[in-house]
């Protein structure tokens, strides 16, 4: 298919958190994220070389607030502007203030039409110098956000069809791995068909440099008696080594080691994978009842000069 838009990565995600110190020693305290700044209302959390890769906001309930994916220049942002503009999105500028707040030179937001979340597109932000705390586990990037949503056809006409997002794999009416092209990840963002018709977070991913992360982080999370619901195991799609445990809100979180990775051109195409436990961990693990029941995709509409 077409890609009208070149993206360079997923940049971040947005999550509310009613004990907002607790998320904070979380992150840094067990996952390892160094804290980058903070306010009374906010933390920025780091695991790259920018300036945040999770933005922590004290709420009244948990759930996941926005994403945010960096183009790959300037003439992509002002062709996402006219994709959303043609779709109705009313989509809108950050304004200067906002955009120095969140280190990048422009920021596009509107609205995922499907889950009502706010999307976060923008250009150019800034690399981080300062050096990552001693981490506990050596975090490469964020790498993945999955959603449950309400509609996946529709889900899949928004990202795929209208902003150029690439299908890896998919699962036929229940499942599909996206890279937001040309970046060479098998996915950075998945998408499944909610059996309750409700648009929740799933889990968020971080990506490690060595298998040894993933175990040091299993016998971590035991001994802080943080529940681990999958894993260790290995996924058929994107041939990961995974771990996946819960944040303080019930969120599910991964650390995950080793993922395909694409060629921009001449990829293989998407497979159709069935439905089966095996494409989950082809180990053969089941996961835990509580693995991907996540927290609410809160709808809101941010100031454009808000960070």
């Amino acid at each position: 298919m077409a890609h009208p838009l070149r993206f360079a990565r997923l940049g971040y995600c947005r999550l509310s958190c009613p004990d907002l110190e607790a998320s904070i020693a979380f992150y840094r305290g067990l996952v390892g994220m160094t804290l980058a700044g903070r306010d009374e209302k906010t933390a920025w959390l780091r695991c790259s070389d920018k300036p945040y890769d999770i933005v922590l906001d004290s709420g009244d309930a948990p759930g996941i607030s926005m994403i945010g994916f960096e183009l790959a220049s300037d003439q992509e942002l002002d062709s996402a502007y006219a994709i959303a503009e043609d779709l109705g999105l009313d989509p809108v500028w950050r304004d200067a203030e906002g955009c120095a707040a969140m280190k990048v030179a422009r920021s596009l937001l509107f609205t995922d039409p499907v889950t009502g979340m706010e999307l976060d597109f923008y250009a150019s932000q800034q690399i981080e110098t300062a050096p990552l705390d001693g981490m506990l586990t050596k975090i490469v990037r964020m790498g993945h956000v999955v959603l449950n949503v309400e509609d996946l056809g529709a889900a899949h006409d928004f990202w795929v069809e209208k902003f150029g997002f690439a299908v890896s794999d998919r699962v036929e009416g229940l499942a599909e791995w996206l890279r937001c092209w040309p970046n060479p990840l098998h996915h950075s963002l998945a998408l499944l068909q909610s059996p309750t018709r409700t648009n929740t977070l799933h889990h968020i991913n971080f990506m490690v440099t060595d298998i040894d992360d993933v175990g040091g982080a299993m016998n971590r999370m035991k001994n802080a008696e943080v529940p681990i619901v999958f894993g260790p195991g290995r996924h058929l799609p994107s041939t990961s080594i995974f771990l996946y445990f819960l944040d303080p809100d019930g969120n599910t979180a991964e650390f995950s080691f080793g993922m395909e990775l694409f060629e921009e051109e001449g990829a293989r195409p998407p497979r159709e994978l069935e439905h089966k436990a095996e494409v989950m961990d082809t180990w053969g693990g089941r996961p835990d009842p509580r693995f991907g029941k996540g927290s609410a995709v809160i709808t809101r509409q941010v100031p454009v000069g808000n960070a």
